[in-house]
């Protein structure tokens, strides 16, 4: 949004105010201000007064004027063709020095003396207003020859662009900032009022008329005019050129100027789209569906009411009778129906979206101001009329709330005084409370929490004492939000690692679960009444349940099923535990280019990853846990913190069949063991760590997690870890095979010398010697 300081000068009172205080001010109040540019126009550019204008004698596309500069009359050589319809004009004297460093001097045109320049706007360093020279007339101020352009307040203007967020469009016009403005400087809005000169007699009655259709959801309103003559004043389109708002007519200029000054949204139509068989104008606004106003005329749609115009309807400078229609709608009704239909949009569609100014009779009376002021425009009395009935937001303002929200006393009366210069009606309740009735053009202000930003921005928040943040709010983080967010962090890790969440029910067939070996309710807690003769008890495992999915699946083809569940299971006495649950099925990944097409089955290695990678690092030990689903040989405990929490096993063989699927491998954890757990920072060694293999010959029934007990019970602080990279069997080896296993070493104190880690791997090599019966190989 851009303004200008003699603008809103129009309409609250700023002649006290420095453009320093402005700029404070707007960024107060959250106007942010992207740009503030104070024009200058240079010394000895004054205002001139044509006394004459005639045809050079050598050049056909030069004039020699006569032009009064209060200090006496100089003959200037002008190459402007408008200049022959101009009285007062802007004259650039000896001496003067224009941007670029132009200096003017005496010069001879063609043979005539010159004594100066006849500028344009964008010489003098203004926006460009068109072709030729600038014309200058007395709605920039009285016109006095030699007066310097430059103490035309009006000229030599502020130009500010202002940054609003999406929710301010009352702020989408030079009255809506004004009445910012006042709030936060305390000064009052000058009224404006304005009785239209009479120059017809005739009522709009007499020519025109409006009907509806449907329910209206839009305000109108309408005047009709006829146009003698239309003109449009250096001020107009001197502002709308300093606000990039510029339109292509003078009747569009008059338009466009009044929408940004009064936030108003217009739109002028040629009468002649409305005039039916009797000759009559007949105006036709139609709810078309909810948030769509077509206007028709003669059964075509001219426009639509915020969003659009027919070319053929809008009006040019040649125009002989207009209908001037101001309207409204609310932005959010709006938005949506443009959204839902894909209506096309114009420029006027961005303020109306935003909301603009409810008020219809202000942007007309406005208008009407205008064409009485700069133009030969006749208006007929009286106007045609459209309203509908909205109830204004109400929000019960307490004076000791707001002051709690904002963290400092503010009383009643100061609140009231704000809200009431920002356009809130206001009704007292009683001791320190009152009701704000929100006006429409403010359609973002909904609760107390808007209230009290709006009472904030006018304080301005640096006025506001610093304190420390009181929450006053019980807490309400506890072991449910503790267990709800590691679910949720688990479910992500799982979807990630290419996991199905699977949902099913708590109950299960009880006949499988006693197959399988798992416990059962008890008789006497069973289910009374069972949804169904399959889910006739509480299940007491998950995998079951998964299981069953898995079979579904493979029903409707698919090659791989990674499922994951989290749940409740219960035991004999319907104690309740939660669970985490895996299964996989079938083929590693999917089918691709990258393996021709054959992607392998899961395995135990893969299985055992991807679990990993959901609920962290674990160890795996012989398994202790008894069901008919674990493979005998295939199978292990799950250990989390040293604590046996569960199973990791390929699918029984038997079970596979019992359900046709494919290879298949399971989880499943108490989902308690797996709580995350505060851990203590553990200080990191700034020295650099060593990696040392050590190959051994170990008796081929020994196992590597036999190894790994031993490792892991020896007393060397320098050993942070082991791990296995090998193992080979041969015929060569007899009843040996070979194991290399990988040792991290690292010290807090220093850099390990080589005699350090020979000394360490000398420890390990007679700890398994001893315990293992290893030979180095």
């Amino acid at each position: 949004m851009i303004v200008t300081r003699s603008w809103l000068n129009e309409f609250v009172d700023l002649s006290s105010v420095s453009n320093e205080k402005l700029y404070e001010t707007f960024n107060a109040i959250g106007l942010e201000v992207d740009s503030l540019t104070q024009i200058e126009i240079a010394p000895k550019v004054v205002v001139g007064k044509v006394l004459s204008c005639e045809k050079h004698p050598d050049a056909d596309k030069l004039n020699v004027c006569q032009i009064d500069v209060g200090s006496g009359t100089r003959q200037i050589v002008c190459g402007a063709a408008n200049v022959v319809d101009a009285e007062y004009v802007a004259v650039a004297t000896i001496g003067a020095v224009l941007p670029g460093d132009f200096v003017i001097k005496h010069a001879k045109l063609r043979g005539v003396e010159s004594e100066g320049m006849v500028c344009s706007s964008s010489e003098l360093g203004l926006p460009e207003m068109g072709k030729g020279i600038m014309i200058l007339d007395e709605s920039i101020g009285e016109l006095e020859a030699g007066r310097e352009l430059g103490s035309y307040p009006t000229v030599a203007d502020t130009v500010i662009e202002l940054e609003l967020t999406a929710n301010r469009g009352d702020c989408l016009s030079i009255y809506g900032v004004a009445r910012d403005l006042s709030a936060a400087l305390d000064l009052e809005m000058k009224p404006f009022e304005y009785k239209q000169k009479e120059k017809v007699k005739l009522g709009i009655a007499r020519e025109a008329e409006i009907h509806t259709q449907g329910e209206m959801e839009a305000d109108l309103r309408y005047k009709l005019a006829t146009i003698n003559k239309i003109s449009s004043s250096c001020l107009i389109q001197l502002r709308l050129a300093m606000v990039n708002a510029m339109a292509e007519g003078k009747l569009d200029n008059i338009l466009a100027y009044v929408t940004h000054t009064t936030g108003v949204i217009l739109r002028a139509y040629d009468s002649r789209v409305f005039r039916n068989h009797d000759n009559r104008i007949s105006v036709l606004p139609v709810a078309k569906a909810k948030g769509i106003i077509e206007i028709k005329g003669n059964d075509t749609v001219l426009s639509v009411v915020g969003a659009n115009q027919a070319k053929k309807a809008m009006v040019t400078d040649e125009t002989k009778e207009l209908l001037i229609e101001a309207s409204y709608i609310h932005p959010d009704t709006l938005v949506e129906a443009v959204a839902t239909a894909s209506l096309e949009t114009d420029d006027l569609y961005y303020k109306t979206s935003r909301g603009s100014n409810p008020d219809l009779q202000f942007g007309l009376s406005f208008m009407t101001l205008l064409i009485d002021k700069y133009t030969n425009i006749s208006c007929y009395e009286g106007s045609l009329n459209v309203s509908t009935e909205r109830e204004n937001e109400t929000v019960i303002v307490d004076a000791k709330e707001i002051s709690s929200i904002i963290g400092m006393d503010v009383e009643v009366s100061r609140i009231v005084t704000i809200l009431q210069k920002l356009g809130f009606e206001i009704n007292s309740m009683g001791h320190d409370v009152v009701v704000a009735v929100v006006p429409l053009f403010r359609h973002d202000i909904k609760n107390i929490q808007d209230i009290s930003e709006e009472i904030v921005r006018i304080i301005g928040i640096n006025n506001i004492e610093a304190k420390p943040f009181v929450f006053a709010e019980k807490p309400r983080l506890n072991a449910t939000t503790d267990r709800y967010r590691a679910k949720k962090e688990f479910k992500n890790r799982a979807v990630g690692v290419s996991f199905y969440e699977n949902v099913s029910y708590v109950f299960s067939e009880r006949a499988l679960l006693e197959k399988y070996g798992f416990t059962t309710v008890e008789e006497a807690l069973e289910l009374a009444n069972p949804i169904a003769e399959e889910l006739n008890t509480l299940r007491s495992t998950i995998l079951v349940n998964l299981l069953n999915a898995v079979k579904r699946n493979v029903s409707h083809s698919r090659k791989s099923i990674p499922l994951f569940e989290i749940g409740a299971v219960f035991g004999t006495k319907r104690e309740q535990s939660e669970k985490i649950s895996f299964v996989f099925s079938g083929q590693i990944e999917a089918e691709s280019v990258r393996n021709a097409g054959k992607p392998k089955m899961i395995d135990f290695a893969a299985f055992t990853q991807k679990v990993g990678a959901v609920i962290g690092a674990f160890e795996l030990v012989p398994c202790t846990h008894s069901n008919a689903l674990l493979h005998p040989y295939q199978s292990a405990d799950i250990i989390v913190d040293g604590k046996v929490c569960g199973f990791l096993s390929k699918l029984h063989p038997n079970v596979q069949e019992d359900f046709d699927i494919p290879v298949t491998f399971i989880a499943e954890l108490d989902f308690d063991a797996l709580m995350p757990k505060h851990i203590n920072a553990a200080p990191i060694s700034k020295f650099q760590g060593v990696y040392k293999d050590l190959s051994v010959l170990i008796d081929k029934s020994l196992n590597y997690y036999q190894v790994a007990k031993v490792l892991k019970h020896l007393d060397l602080p320098t050993l942070k870890d082991s791990y296995p990279v090998d193992i080979y069997e041969d015929e060569k080896l007899g009843d040996k095979k070979s194991l290399t296993v990988r040792f991290f070493i690292q010290s807090m104190e220093k850099t390990l010398e080589d005699s350090d880690i020979e000394a360490l791997m000398a420890q390990v090599m007679t700890a398994l010697e001893t315990e293992c019966k290893a030979e180095l190989r």
